[in-house]
């Protein structure tokens, strides 16, 4: 079986054999998703089955952690109720999760940026606390930014115009000198873009996609102050939060201009009609520039 074969039948048919008192809900597909596939079933559940993620690792990280952190988030989160295995039918693992209602900020919009700055501050509050030993460690997220210079270089030669060249250079290169983390690794999220929150009227209304869960730097999280918010409310969100002194703004700072350059590479991509590519996404990512670029 291929990545591209999954059908509402296949669903449909996992369930039967897996959780057949499930079955008979109704499916329907929900647009979007890379690694991972999200089918609709019934009203309170959704169905995440892996798709191009090459291991199960982030599906099963959920399926531990996400028990553990769902009841002290003031957001709602998806949590997992039931699993599926790797089987003759489909030989990659899937989950039945509980469903969080809104629409993903990548097709919405925030226009109460007040409130939204003020939830998800509030929302980080609580899931920055230091976490157990045992907790996931990246790869790729939560780590200092020395380790993303790459990646960051490679979004950079790719989207970045060269009126704003010199200013996303500056911000990344203050952001990478800022000190390091010096407090315990934390729960981070880590990947807080808009396709992975949703909105209902007008504000945050819900944190989707916890693959990339892990111990480590908050300000992987805190740099949606400027990817997920409209501009004029980094600061709001900021002194809500309460917790980030000088170094750790930087950071948070320099990690939005990455993420930033990566929604206008997969906009990008979108464009050129390029495998995973998001038009929508480019420009998501250059207001998000835009508000990098001009401060709190």
């Amino acid at each position: 079986m291929t990545d591209t074969e999954i059908t509402a039948d296949v669903v449909r048919d996992l369930l039967q054999d897996q959780h057949p008192d499930l079955a008979e809900l109704p499916i329907r597909e929900v647009p979007g998703g890379w690694g991972n596939q999200m089918w609709r079933l019934g009203d309170e559940l959704a169905v995440r089955v892996q798709r191009m993620d090459p291991t199960p690792e982030f599906q099963l990280r959920e399926r531990r952690w996400l028990p553990v952190l769902a009841p002290r988030l003031p957001l709602p989160v998806p949590t997992p109720v039931r699993f599926g295995e790797p089987s003759e039918r489909y030989p990659k693992h899937w989950t039945v999760m509980t469903w969080v209602p809104g629409e993903p900020l990548d097709h919405g919009s925030i226009s109460r940026g007040s409130h939204a700055a003020r939830a998800l501050a509030g929302f980080l509050r609580a899931l920055h606390v230091e976490a157990p030993a045992e907790a996931p460690i990246g790869p790729g997220f939560g780590t200092h930014l020395k380790t993303c210079t790459d990646s960051f270089d490679h979004f950079f030669d790719a989207v970045v115009p060269g009126a704003v060249a010199d200013e996303v250079r500056a911000a990344w290169d203050d952001a990478v000198a800022a000190p390091e983390w010096q407090g315990p690794p934390v729960w981070v999220h880590g990947d807080l873009h808009p396709a992975n929150v949703v909105v209902t009227d007008g504000t945050l209304a819900g944190i989707v996609d916890f693959g990339a869960l892990c111990a480590g730097d908050p300000a992987w999280d805190l740099a949606s102050g400027w990817v997920l918010l409209p501009a004029g409310t980094a600061a709001s969100f900021f002194d809500t939060y309460a917790h980030a002194d000088e170094a750790a703004i930087r950071r948070a700072r320099g990690l939005a201009a990455m993420k930033s350059l990566f929604l206008m590479l997969m906009g990008q991509n979108g464009d050129r009609g390029l495998p995973g590519g998001k038009p929508h996404w480019g420009p998501a990512g250059r207001a998000a520039l835009d508000r990098v670029l001009s401060g709190m």
